[in-house]
Order: structure tokens, then C-alpha cells, then sequence
């Protein structure tokens, strides 16, 4: 696949070994580098596989919060990116991987700087759980979002 395209697949991945068929969808996206375009089109392709899921307003949150992870993935590193969200009975998590060592610290935004510095803030206080785990070469910041949270 050439740098700039993006690709997504949702899909059924699993079930418990024991009990009920416990239905998981997953989207896989790759983000081109430097390719903003790919933050309209994560969150179109989010909407789409988060239409039948939670309450109302959950998927608006996942989508914002998506948004902000790619952004910086996308601006921040200069490289490729690559988002996966899962979808299962318990919730939602959304994990955006990219290529670059240095951790994202979230940071006081100054009132001259316009909407930057906010993104990490919201992911804060707007997910379930949140954070950054070491990947091979460079890392994957994540969120997870309870479906049944109010």
C-alpha cells in the first residue's frame, strides 16, 4: 500500500471459548503521513462502526477523542500512523500506533495558541482509561470508552 492511502476493515474477530457468542467489530486504518485528510475520513468510518453502540452521545465522544489521537499522531510525528478501534460487549478502544519514540505529554494550552494543546485534556477527561504503551519502534496512545457509561 502506498504512503497517503488509507485502508479499513471492519469486521467480526471473535468469540468466548465459553457461553454466549460475544460479537467484536473491529476498523484497522493506516494514516498516511502528514495526511490530515485521514482525520474526517477516521471518524467517518468510526460513525459508521459504532452506529448501533452505547448510549447516546458515546459515539460523538469516541469520535472527538479519535480525532485528537490522529491529529497528533499525524502532525506530531511526520511518519505513518496506524488506527485500530475495537468495539466488544464492555466498550470501546481506540489505539492510534505511529513510529516515533518520544511520549505525548498533554500540556497547559496558552490562550494565544488557539485549540492546540487541548487534545490530550480532553482524552483525559472524557475517556474511561487512557495512556501511552511502548510499541517495537515508537508507541500506540490509546482510550477506551465503557458502552453504558453516562
Amino acid at each position: 500500500m502506498a504512503i497517503g492511502t488509507t485502508s479499513v476493515d471492519a469486521r467480526t474477530v471473535g468469540e468466548e471459548p465459553e457461553g454466549p457468542r460475544a460479537q467484536v467489530s473491529q476498523l484497522r486504518r493506516r494514516l498516511g503521513r502528514a495526511d490530515l485528510r485521514a482525520v474526517p475520513e477516521a471518524r467517518r468510518a468510526l460513525r459508521e462502526l459504532l452506529r448501533h453502540w452505547g448510549k447516546p452521545g458515546r459515539s460523538e465522544i469516541a469520535e472527538l477523542l479519535t480525532s485528537e489521537l490522529v491529529t497528533n499522531a499525524l502532525v506530531h510525528t511526520d511518519r505513518d500512523a496506524l488506527l485500530t478501534a475495537t468495539v466488544g460487549p464492555d466498550g470501546l478502544r481506540v489505539e492510534v500506533r505511529d513510529f516515533v519514540a518520544g511520549r505525548p505529554r498533554p500540556r497547559v494550552p496558552a490562550a494565544q495558541d488557539g485549540t492546540h494543546g487541548r487534545g490530550l485534556h480532553l482524552v483525559q477527561s472524557l475517556a474511561s482509561a487512557w495512556g501511552v504503551r511502548p510499541h517495537g519502534v515508537g508507541k500506540a496512545v490509546w482510550f477506551e470508552l465503557e458502552a453504558e457509561a453516562a
